[in-house]
């Protein structure tokens, strides 16, 4: 089974998730936060995979914590979800455009966190939404999915575009890299024999 459920609980936020690699796009989300679960559905229905998220924070204080730790816990649940690799494709890549905008991603389930993200914003905030949290929801995910991820908004003149296309670039490379290739089966996809 290539699925999960997840909690984290601390006095900042709650957390649940519960992921399906193998599902349909089926989403549902409660975070608080309209902006990145429109972001987060993006995710769900480009990679197919079914997600429950519901998440509590302080956003009185600001969505910094909330977004960081919801980062988190999904990079749990797909580690969780993928076991150790073996007969997964384990690279993906994906451009997404929306009218102006384009986006690249490119992922490895390398066990090795790192990203590299090079987006520059049009604007601060998409409605009342910081385009600076969604650098710290991908860095939350790489850290404890422990994946490499290279995402690169290579134009667009539209805030909301731009983000849209990351994060259905980001399901699209999600999913290959998470698909089995029935050539690997059984088999990890390194030649350390294991990732």
């Amino acid at each position: 089974m290539r699925n999960s459920e997840i909690t984290r609980n601390t006095k900042e936020t709650q957390i649940r998730v519960r992921l399906d690699l193998d599902g349909t796009g089926a989403t549902r989300l409660s975070t608080g936060l309209p902006f990145l679960e429109h972001m987060l559905e993006q995710v769900g229905r480009h990679g197919l995979f079914d997600m429950e998220i519901d998440a509590k924070g302080d956003l009185h204080i600001d969505a910094h914590h909330t977004v960081e730790d919801i980062g988190i816990t999904l990079g749990q649940a797909f580690l969780d979800s993928v076991g150790d690799k073996s007969g997964v494709r384990r690279y993906g890549h994906a451009y997404v455009p929306l009218d102006e905008a384009l986006s690249r991603v490119v992922i490895d389930l390398s066990g090795r966190p790192g990203l590299v993200y090079s987006v520059k914003y049009t604007r601060a905030l998409i409605g009342e939404f910081d385009v600076d949290l969604m650098r710290e929801f991908f860095q939350g995910f790489v850290n404890h999915a422990q994946v490499t991820l290279h995402i690169d908004n290579l134009r667009g003149d539209n805030a909301h575009h731009q983000c849209e296309t990351i994060f259905k670039a980001f399901g699209r490379a999600l999913r290959i890299a998470c698909e089995r290739d029935p050539r690997m089966a059984g088999v990890v996809p390194s030649t350390k024999g294991s990732l």
